[in-house]
């Protein structure tokens, strides 16, 4: 690398007093506006000079003359009279000239042994650019390269903008610089072969993905289809068992309507005979006819009928029911003609009518319609209320659980002993045994004394020890003792006295049953 020279005969010559590196200060080229390039989508700062100092793409440039020359020389024009179409290049200049300019061309004495082509022999050669001029010194090539504004410049930079300026030709330093940019793409080029093969497993993946999705949009449309199918069939069939409904319910009404037709037609006829003979009758007539009208109106008034429809028009449908399977698929959607009917409705289990304070007690209930079969589906308005018969202002907290199959689990948790009333209605009407009561005893309390035969066995002899059977031993024994004075003659709770082993104990705690008789030592 040359520091500080002229040219001299077209040869570099060392200067002196060149000043230091640091000393020299670049050209400052601010960036005022950013471009998007057209191709990779990169920002590119539009330097001072704008568009005009941007760099230029002379491979791109020798690309457009290259496929001009494969085009007959169609769009090449002179490069010094910019009038005439190219038919000879210099090769010397590197210049395209039309016939009257290369002519003469080759009559300037600078010029005539430059070496001429025609542009046909040009079509095969990859490289036919232009010289690059400097666009400071357009009469300049650009030979040299400043290695400090790390850009080629001509002769004519290096004695004026870059006299100071470390230089040397471009083919001493494009070695260096070569290698850089190499080393550079060495690092680039496995990224392009890993993007390469991401890309290659995108396709791929894009592919399969398509593949898959056909696959899924098939089973769709055929899993659909078919449920499609079967929801048809299944409204098909509800159709058809609503209009048996209807067809039998309309039968009954038919049936009934006729009936009563007939029983009101002899009603009438009964009671117009009846009034006309006891009018216009003599009383002769009327004694002999007696017997029949009133037998003939007995029969009348004994004849059973109902004033209300045989049937109702309780028929409504269940969407959220299922309904089994259809073509293999679960389907949902009942028609429903029961109709729960509180009267029929009962109460059910242990703890219907007992319970103690802070202990969950439950029941059950079961729905029935008219004619007293099981509902067999849930859905019903259930009221339930649990009031102590002191404090009806307080009523215990009761849960519904709805079971889904006509029955209902009710529970609820007293606070209190006492006398409670439960109501259980079924649409606002109390079913059956409603409402009732329920005794709350107190919690549970087990015996803390012993299950013993007497006392001077499970006390091993003691004489403190006592019974709440109130018997005594003579000798100063203040227990029960086989054969003594208040024993009961069976085996019993030494703390509340009672003969049952499994039976709660009763024991107060007062005063008339001292500590001591509580508990005993067994044996």
């Amino acid at each position: 690398m040359l520091s500080g020279v002229t040219l001299e005969g077209g040869r570099a010559r060392s200067g002196e007093g060149r000043p230091s590196r640091m000393e020299l200060k670049p050209r400052s080229l601010q960036s005022q506006i950013g471009i998007l390039c057209p191709v990779c989508d990169a920002q590119v700062d539009l330097p001072m000079g704008g568009v005009k100092a941007l760099t230029i793409d002379h491979l791109a440039v020798n690309d457009v003359m290259l496929e001009s020359l494969r085009g007959e020389g169609q769009g090449l024009v002179c490069d010094l009279c910019n009038d005439r179409e190219v038919e000879k290049r210099c090769q010397t200049c590197k210049a395209n000239l039309c016939h009257f300019c290369c002519q003469a061309h080759r009559r300037q004495k600078k010029t005539t042994y430059h070496t001429m082509v025609d542009l046909k022999d040009l079509k095969g050669y990859s490289q036919i650019g232009k010289p690059i001029l400097c666009p400071a010194h357009p009469a300049e090539e650009l030979r040299l390269f400043c290695e400090f504004c790390d850009r080629p410049v001509c002769r004519d930079c290096v004695v004026g903008e870059h006299r100071e300026h470390p230089y040397d030709f471009t083919s001493n330093v494009i070695h260096k610089h070569g290698d850089s940019v190499r080393e550079l793409l060495k690092g680039t080029q496995p990224h392009v072969e890993a993007l390469e093969k991401a890309l290659a497993q995108i396709k791929i993946m894009n592919s399969a993905l398509q593949k898959r999705v056909e696959v899924v949009a098939a089973d769709v449309r055929t899993f659909s289809e078919g449920y499609i199918k079967a929801i048809e069939e299944h409204r098909d069939k509800l159709l058809k068992q609503l209009e048996d409904i209807r067809v039998q319910k309309e039968n009954s009404l038919q049936l009934q309507k006729a009936q009563l037709e007939q029983l009101l037609a002899d009603m009438r006829t009964g009671v117009e005979f009846t009034e006309h003979l006891l009018t216009s009758g003599s009383d002769l007539e009327i004694l002999i006819t007696k017997g029949v009208v009133v037998e003939r109106l007995r029969k009348l008034n004994k004849v059973e009928y109902s004033t209300r429809p045989g049937v109702n028009d309780k028929i409504r449908f269940c969407p959220q029911e299922k309904a089994g399977q259809c073509r293999g698929y679960v389907i949902y959607g009942t028609i429903n003609t029961k109709e729960v009917d509180p009267a029929k409705c009962v109460l059910q289990g242990e703890d219907l009518h007992r319970a103690r304070e802070k202990q969950t007690a439950s029941f059950t209930l079961l729905c029935k319609d008219a004619a007293g079969e099981i509902m067999g589906r849930g859905g019903d308005n259930i009221q339930v209320a649990v009031v102590p018969n002191d404090k009806k202002d307080s009523p215990v907290r009761t849960m519904v659980r709805d079971n889904k199959d006509g029955t209902y689990y009710i529970s609820y948790t007293p606070k209190e002993p006492g006398i409670y009333t439960v109501w259980v209605c079924v649409k606002e009407q109390h079913v059956q045994g409603s409402p009732f009561t329920v005794t709350v005893r107190r919690k549970y309390r087990p015996h803390p004394g012993v299950f013993h035969c007497c006392t001077f066995c499970s006390s091993g002899g003691q004489k403190t020890a006592r019974c709440a059977c109130g018997g005594t031993m003579p000798g100063g024994y203040l227990g029960c003792g086989h054969g003594h004075k208040g024993h009961p003659g069976r085996p019993h709770w030494s703390c509340c006295g009672k003969f049952n082993e499994k039976s709660e104990c009763t024991w107060t705690g007062g005063q008339s049953a001292p500590r001591s008789l509580l508990r005993t030592v067994a044996l």
